[in-house]
Protein backbone atom coordinates (compact mmCIF):
# COMPACT_ATOMS: atom_id res chain seq x y z
CA UNK A 1 0.00 0.00 0.00
CA UNK A 2 1.57 3.30 -0.84
CA UNK A 3 1.99 5.91 1.23
CA UNK A 4 0.66 9.38 1.98
CA UNK A 5 2.59 12.53 1.65
CA UNK A 6 1.65 13.20 5.37
CA UNK A 7 3.02 9.21 6.57
CA UNK A 8 5.99 10.00 4.08
CA UNK A 9 7.06 12.98 5.74
CA UNK A 10 6.57 12.02 9.22
CA UNK A 11 8.54 9.00 8.34
CA UNK A 12 11.30 10.87 7.34
CA UNK A 13 11.68 12.92 9.95
CA UNK A 14 11.21 10.33 12.55
CA UNK A 15 13.89 8.09 10.78
CA UNK A 16 16.21 11.29 11.48
CA UNK A 17 15.11 11.67 14.61
CA UNK A 18 13.87 15.34 14.48
CA UNK A 19 10.88 16.72 16.66
CA UNK A 20 8.74 19.56 14.64
CA UNK A 21 10.89 21.70 16.32
CA UNK A 22 14.32 20.60 15.39
CA UNK A 23 12.93 20.21 11.92
CA UNK A 24 11.78 23.55 11.84
CA UNK A 25 15.06 25.31 13.13
CA UNK A 26 16.78 23.09 10.29
CA UNK A 27 14.95 23.75 7.53
CA UNK A 28 13.83 27.39 8.09
CA UNK A 29 10.09 26.42 7.78
CA UNK A 30 7.55 27.23 10.59
CA UNK A 31 6.50 24.57 13.06
CA UNK A 32 2.96 25.36 12.49
CA UNK A 33 3.27 24.85 8.54
CA UNK A 34 5.49 21.70 9.26
CA UNK A 35 2.91 20.25 11.60
CA UNK A 36 -0.11 20.34 9.46
CA UNK A 37 2.32 18.75 6.37
CA UNK A 38 1.96 15.45 8.83
CA UNK A 39 -1.68 15.86 9.84
CA UNK A 40 -4.07 14.04 9.09
CA UNK A 41 -6.14 17.00 7.54
CA UNK A 42 -3.55 17.83 5.34
CA UNK A 43 -4.90 19.65 2.50
CA UNK A 44 -1.94 21.30 0.30
CA UNK A 45 1.94 22.20 0.48
CA UNK A 46 3.24 25.05 -0.90
CA UNK A 47 6.14 24.25 -4.08
CA UNK A 48 8.96 25.93 -2.24
CA UNK A 49 8.31 23.77 1.00
CA UNK A 50 8.15 20.29 -0.93
CA UNK A 51 11.24 21.29 -2.47
CA UNK A 52 13.12 22.56 0.89
CA UNK A 53 11.52 19.74 2.40
CA UNK A 54 13.12 16.85 -0.78
CA UNK A 55 16.41 18.88 -0.51
CA UNK A 56 16.59 18.43 3.08
CA UNK A 57 15.96 14.60 3.27
CA UNK A 58 17.66 13.85 0.12
CA UNK A 59 14.71 12.58 -1.80
CA UNK A 60 12.63 13.37 -4.54
CA UNK A 61 9.50 15.59 -4.99
CA UNK A 62 8.22 12.85 -6.68
CA UNK A 63 8.95 10.38 -3.98
CA UNK A 64 6.88 13.04 -1.31
CA UNK A 65 4.11 13.13 -3.43
CA UNK A 66 3.56 9.55 -3.95
CA UNK A 67 4.41 9.38 -7.70
CA UNK A 68 7.93 7.44 -6.99
CA UNK A 69 8.98 5.01 -4.23
CA UNK A 70 12.67 5.44 -4.40
CA UNK A 71 13.82 7.46 -1.47
CA UNK A 72 17.71 6.47 -0.88
CA UNK A 73 18.34 6.37 -4.73
CA UNK A 74 16.59 9.37 -5.94
CA UNK A 75 19.17 9.57 -9.19
CA UNK A 76 19.34 6.21 -9.99
CA UNK A 77 20.31 5.94 -13.66
CA UNK A 78 18.02 3.38 -15.49
CA UNK A 79 20.88 2.37 -17.98
CA UNK A 80 23.05 1.12 -14.65
CA UNK A 81 20.43 -1.13 -13.01
CA UNK A 82 20.88 -3.39 -16.48
CA UNK A 83 17.53 -4.56 -17.01
CA UNK A 84 15.93 -5.91 -20.11
CA UNK A 85 13.32 -4.41 -21.97
CA UNK A 86 10.99 -7.28 -21.36
CA UNK A 87 11.32 -6.31 -17.44
CA UNK A 88 11.04 -2.76 -17.69
CA UNK A 89 7.58 -3.74 -19.73
CA UNK A 90 6.62 -5.85 -17.40
CA UNK A 91 7.53 -3.74 -14.25
CA UNK A 92 5.22 -0.94 -16.32
CA UNK A 93 2.30 -3.32 -16.96
CA UNK A 94 0.83 -3.66 -13.79
CA UNK A 95 0.88 -7.42 -14.50
CA UNK A 96 2.55 -8.14 -11.18
CA UNK A 97 2.85 -6.54 -7.66
CA UNK A 98 5.75 -4.57 -7.59
CA UNK A 99 6.22 -4.16 -4.33
CA UNK A 100 5.68 -7.68 -3.41
CA UNK A 101 8.50 -8.54 -6.42
CA UNK A 102 11.23 -5.73 -4.31
CA UNK A 103 10.54 -7.31 -1.33
CA UNK A 104 11.46 -10.58 -2.91
CA UNK A 105 14.53 -8.86 -5.13
CA UNK A 106 15.78 -8.03 -1.17
CA UNK A 107 15.80 -10.98 0.54
CA UNK A 108 18.99 -12.27 2.04
CA UNK A 109 18.37 -15.79 0.58
CA UNK A 110 18.12 -14.47 -2.76
CA UNK A 111 21.73 -14.12 -3.76
CA UNK A 112 21.68 -18.26 -2.85
CA UNK A 113 18.75 -19.04 -4.74
CA UNK A 114 20.07 -17.26 -8.06
CA UNK A 115 23.42 -19.02 -7.49
CA UNK A 116 21.30 -22.55 -7.34
CA UNK A 117 19.25 -21.40 -10.24
CA UNK A 118 23.21 -20.42 -12.52
CA UNK A 119 24.17 -23.14 -11.19
CA UNK A 120 20.93 -25.64 -12.64
CA UNK A 121 20.66 -23.77 -15.85
CA UNK A 122 24.37 -23.81 -16.78
CA UNK A 123 24.24 -27.36 -16.03
CA UNK A 124 26.92 -27.58 -13.42
CA UNK A 125 25.12 -29.18 -10.99
CA UNK A 126 23.81 -32.05 -13.34
CA UNK A 127 27.63 -32.43 -13.95
CA UNK A 128 28.31 -32.48 -10.24
CA UNK A 129 25.83 -35.21 -9.73
CA UNK A 130 26.73 -37.32 -12.54
CA UNK A 131 30.12 -37.24 -11.22
CA UNK A 132 28.80 -38.66 -7.82
CA UNK A 133 26.78 -41.21 -9.34
CA UNK A 134 29.63 -42.62 -11.55
CA UNK A 135 31.33 -43.14 -8.11
CA UNK A 136 28.05 -45.00 -6.61
CA UNK A 137 28.01 -47.21 -10.11
CA UNK A 138 31.77 -47.61 -10.08
CA UNK A 139 31.45 -49.13 -6.72
CA UNK A 140 27.93 -51.47 -7.01
CA UNK A 141 29.83 -52.85 -10.08
CA UNK A 142 32.71 -53.72 -7.94
CA UNK A 143 30.66 -55.22 -5.34
CA UNK A 144 28.65 -57.11 -7.61
CA UNK A 145 32.08 -58.04 -9.57
CA UNK A 146 33.88 -59.35 -6.19
CA UNK A 147 30.94 -60.76 -3.82
CA UNK A 148 27.82 -61.58 -6.73
CA UNK A 149 25.24 -60.26 -4.28
CA UNK A 150 21.42 -60.91 -4.49
CA UNK A 151 19.73 -58.09 -6.10
CA UNK A 152 17.53 -58.19 -2.46
CA UNK A 153 20.76 -57.77 -0.75
CA UNK A 154 20.70 -54.31 1.79
CA UNK A 155 23.72 -53.12 1.34
CA UNK A 156 23.70 -53.44 -2.50
CA UNK A 157 20.24 -51.99 -2.20
CA UNK A 158 21.55 -49.32 -0.06
CA UNK A 159 23.89 -48.32 -2.77
CA UNK A 160 21.27 -48.03 -5.76
CA UNK A 161 19.01 -45.81 -4.09
CA UNK A 162 21.92 -43.82 -3.12
CA UNK A 163 21.60 -42.98 -6.98
CA UNK A 164 21.01 -39.38 -7.60
CA UNK A 165 18.26 -37.97 -10.56
CA UNK A 166 20.23 -34.64 -11.47
CA UNK A 167 17.40 -33.01 -12.37
CA UNK A 168 15.07 -33.95 -9.76
CA UNK A 169 17.79 -33.02 -7.12
CA UNK A 170 18.51 -29.62 -8.75
CA UNK A 171 15.11 -28.76 -8.65
CA UNK A 172 14.97 -29.87 -5.41
CA UNK A 173 17.37 -27.81 -4.02
CA UNK A 174 15.40 -24.75 -5.95
CA UNK A 175 12.57 -25.28 -4.70
CA UNK A 176 14.40 -25.33 -1.19
CA UNK A 177 15.23 -21.81 -1.38
CA UNK A 178 12.02 -20.82 -2.65
CA UNK A 179 9.70 -22.08 0.08
CA UNK A 180 12.48 -20.90 2.69
CA UNK A 181 11.86 -17.07 1.19
CA UNK A 182 8.23 -17.45 0.53
CA UNK A 183 7.56 -18.46 4.13
CA UNK A 184 9.37 -14.94 5.36
CA UNK A 185 7.67 -13.28 3.67
CA UNK A 186 3.93 -14.44 4.32
CA UNK A 187 5.59 -14.14 8.24
CA UNK A 188 6.44 -10.81 7.82
CA UNK A 189 3.01 -10.09 6.37
CA UNK A 190 1.00 -11.58 8.71
CA UNK A 191 -0.18 -8.92 10.50
CA UNK A 192 -1.51 -7.33 7.06
CA UNK A 193 -5.17 -6.06 8.00
CA UNK A 194 -5.94 -5.44 4.53
CA UNK A 195 -4.06 -8.99 2.76
CA UNK A 196 -6.84 -11.38 4.07
CA UNK A 197 -10.67 -10.18 3.76
CA UNK A 198 -13.14 -10.36 6.63
CA UNK A 199 -15.60 -12.09 5.25
CA UNK A 200 -16.65 -14.26 1.93
CA UNK A 201 -18.59 -12.50 -0.52
CA UNK A 202 -18.19 -15.73 -3.03
CA UNK A 203 -19.80 -18.08 0.06
CA UNK A 204 -22.56 -14.96 0.97
CA UNK A 205 -22.96 -15.17 -2.89
CA UNK A 206 -23.36 -19.18 -3.09
CA UNK A 207 -25.79 -18.84 -0.01
CA UNK A 208 -28.15 -16.57 -1.30
CA UNK A 209 -27.93 -18.33 -4.77
CA UNK A 210 -29.14 -21.43 -3.42
CA UNK A 211 -31.83 -19.33 -1.27
CA UNK A 212 -33.08 -18.58 -5.09
CA UNK A 213 -33.59 -21.91 -6.26
CA UNK A 214 -35.30 -23.22 -3.76
CA UNK A 215 -38.84 -24.03 -4.07
CA UNK A 216 -41.34 -20.99 -3.16
CA UNK A 217 -38.60 -18.24 -2.67
CA UNK A 218 -39.13 -14.96 -3.89
CA UNK A 219 -35.68 -14.08 -6.19
CA UNK A 220 -36.18 -10.27 -5.20
CA UNK A 221 -36.08 -10.70 -1.93
CA UNK A 222 -32.96 -13.25 -1.55
CA UNK A 223 -30.70 -10.10 -4.07
CA UNK A 224 -32.04 -7.55 -1.97
CA UNK A 225 -30.64 -9.82 1.21
CA UNK A 226 -27.49 -10.50 -0.49
CA UNK A 227 -27.07 -6.98 -0.91
CA UNK A 228 -27.54 -5.91 2.44
CA UNK A 229 -25.34 -8.35 4.10
CA UNK A 230 -22.45 -7.12 1.65
CA UNK A 231 -23.17 -3.65 2.74
CA UNK A 232 -24.17 -4.95 6.69
CA UNK A 233 -27.41 -3.55 6.77
CA UNK A 234 -30.18 -5.49 8.46
CA UNK A 235 -32.53 -5.95 5.90
CA UNK A 236 -35.68 -6.80 8.35
CA UNK A 237 -35.28 -2.93 9.68
CA UNK A 238 -35.44 -1.10 6.90
CA UNK A 239 -38.14 1.34 6.26
CA UNK A 240 -40.24 0.26 3.15
CA UNK A 241 -39.19 3.65 1.38
CA UNK A 242 -35.21 2.39 1.97
CA UNK A 243 -36.46 -1.17 0.63
CA UNK A 244 -38.02 0.65 -2.25
CA UNK A 245 -35.16 2.78 -3.26
CA UNK A 246 -32.91 -0.02 -2.82
CA UNK A 247 -34.93 -2.23 -5.49
CA UNK A 248 -34.31 0.40 -7.95
CA UNK A 249 -30.94 0.75 -7.76
CA UNK A 250 -30.87 -2.89 -7.81
CA UNK A 251 -33.01 -2.83 -10.97
CA UNK A 252 -30.33 -0.93 -12.49
CA UNK A 253 -28.01 -3.67 -12.34
CA UNK A 254 -27.48 -7.30 -14.84
CA UNK A 255 -26.40 -9.35 -12.27
CA UNK A 256 -29.90 -9.19 -10.25
CA UNK A 257 -31.89 -8.99 -13.48
CA UNK A 258 -32.32 -12.81 -13.97
CA UNK A 259 -31.43 -14.52 -10.36
CA UNK A 260 -32.30 -17.72 -11.47
CA UNK A 261 -30.34 -19.84 -13.82
CA UNK A 262 -31.97 -19.35 -17.42
CA UNK A 263 -30.27 -22.77 -18.57
CA UNK A 264 -32.56 -25.46 -19.85
CA UNK A 265 -35.96 -23.61 -19.45
CA UNK A 266 -37.53 -23.12 -22.42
Amino acid sequence: MSLSIQERLKDLRVERGLTLEQLAEQTHLSKSALGSYEAEGFKDISHYALIKLAKFYGVTADYLLGLAETKNHPNADLADLRLSDDMIELLQSGRVDNSLLCELAAHPDIVKLLADLEIYVNGVAVRQVQGANAIVDTVSATIMKQHNPGLSDKELRELITAHLDEDEFCRYVIQRDINGIALDLREAHKNDFFSVPEDNPLKDFLQTAGETTKKDSDPEQAAMMFICKRLRLNYGKLSSEDKAALKRLAGKSDLLKNPIPQRGRK
